[in-house]
């Protein structure tokens, strides 16, 4: 794996020293020797993260750590901190500021380049999703948000799991005054719990008695239940090797022994707030996918999906012989409700036309609004027969009960024509269908309205 890597640190042999070592690693290094530098090459060259020195003349690594993450451009760039100081106020204060992780010089390279190649792997994640959340807003299809403080505002679900009595004292002790926490016995129930229930959090010793904390995490990582769920490891001080495994299988964090409180709950904190953020950004992406195939108006399935999931139903259907049929409806004389009662109250007219259309017909039938005043419904494994019985029933329930168009209860008649056509032979398309199915709408509608009529094949 490459990434860019700034390394920022006011001391030359510092600098050089961190340079030959990342670029013996294949990682493209950009350099800065004092805060608002790092601050100006953050913006412009947009790094993958940040190695953040502390003990910095003018500006300190803690202030522009703050400031990274104040700024949009730079907010999601993880920083890990790096500077000799080694009392657990110094790495407090760093996760407060916004950092990722705190290392102590010298450095050791194995946890070094592991701890950068896990944090880059979790900063693609999060590009990927607010890139595709950044296309959502140009396209309409979503909202810009206004600020994460959203994101800790509910308490968080963690699952722990420490067999040594004392620290699992002190992480209940410290975290269950803000959040959620459920302790599991054994690595069975805690796999059990994990697959069953939404966790925000897992929390996990690799020194466990009686089984193999790191086989754990790895078996956490392959449930399609918690692949995504942060993993805060519980290290012995000295246990490089451990933890280097760890942070390549995907652990995102850890926390040394003994435990700091302050430290738990700044690292349990951090990560709860990026596992909501990834949360938030995969809805946004979810929500953008439904605006972008389904109706607006009337929440049918729109023009362009219901063009692909006819296409696919009609190949399948000539390789299997099946039929499948398709309705074409036109509210008839629609325009005049516009005209005379205004738009409004063609909106009412289409929202309820489409609620009868979708509680009227199979579940495995999709309902579409192909756009104005126009519907379809495609029906798989449908035969003519089938079709025009849905078809009149349909018609019926129309034409028998008055369309709402107010909020003062003011009604109006409404009928539709009905145009089907069903697949009839190898050569048939998709647009085919839709093109016959159109003909037979355009015969009931010359004919005189609020009729059905099938095109033949």
């Amino acid at each position: 794996m490459t990434a860019r890597v700034l390394i920022v640190d006011d001391v030359p042999a510092n600098l050089k020293l961190l340079d030959a070592k990342l670029t013996s690693e294949y990682f493209d290094v950009l350099k800065a020797s004092s805060g608002p530098e790092a601050l100006e090459v953050a913006q412009e060259q947009q790094p993958d993260i940040i190695l953040l020195d502390v003990m910095m003349p003018g500006m300190d690594g803690f202030e522009v750590c703050r400031r990274l993450k104040a700024m949009p451009e730079t907010e999601h760039i993880p920083v890990v901190m790096v500077t000799a100081l080694d009392q657990p106020k110094d790495r407090v204060q760093g996760l407060e500021a916004g950092a990722d992780d705190f290392l102590t010089k010298s450095l050791n390279d194995l946890a070094l380049f592991a701890r950068v190649k896990s944090l880059v792997r979790l900063k693609m994640v999060t590009d990927e999703l607010r890139m595709r959340e950044a296309t959502g807003q140009r396209i309409g299809a979503l909202s810009s948000n206004g600020g994460d403080n959203f994101l800790m505002k509910e308490p968080g679900r963690i699952l722990v799991i420490d067999d040594r009595p004392t620290s699992l004292k002190r992480i209940t002790e410290t975290l269950s005054s803000e959040h959620m926490l459920t302790v599991a016995e054994s690595q069975d129930e805690l796999l059990e719990l994990a697959n069953q229930g939404s966790f925000d959090l897992l929390i996990v010793s690799l020194t466990l008695q009686e089984y193999d904390g790191l086989r754990l995490c790895s078996q956490l990582r392959a449930l399609e239940a918690t692949r995504q769920t942060p993993i805060l490891a519980i290290v012995e001080e000295g246990d490089t090797a451990r933890l280097v495994r760890a942070l390549d299988m995907g652990v995102n964090d850890y926390l040394v022994r003994p435990m700091e409180r302050n430290e738990l709950v700044a690292r349990a904190r951090s990560q709860l707030r990026r596992k909501r953020y990834q949360d938030y950004l995969r809805d946004k992406f979810q929500q953008g996918l439904e605006l972008a195939i389904t109706d607006g108006l009337t929440g049918l399935y729109n023009r362009r999906y219901m063009e692909g999931h006819l296409s696919t139903l009609v190949a399948d259907g000539i390789k299997t012989g099946k039929p499948v049929a398709l309705l074409i409806f036109d509210i008839d004389y629609f325009k005049p409700v516009n005209d005379t009662y205004g738009h409004a109250a063609g909106d009412a007219v289409l929202k309820q036309f489409g609620e009868r259309l979708s509680q009227n017909v199979r579940g495995i039938d999709l309902a579409c609004r192909l756009g104005g005043e126009e519907f379809v419904v495609v029906m798989p494994d449908t035969d003519l027969a089938f079709a025009m019985a849905v078809a009149e029933r349909l018609r019926q329930c129309i034409a028998m009960r008055p369309f709402t168009i107010d909020d003062a209860g003011k009604t109006l008649d409404i009928t539709v024509s009905i145009g089907i056509a069903v697949t009839g032979g190898a050569l048939d398309s998709a647009s085919k269908l839709l093109e016959r199915a159109d003909q037979g709408l355009y015969r009931a509608k010359r004919d005189g309205r609020n009729r059905v009529v099938a095109e033949a094949a």
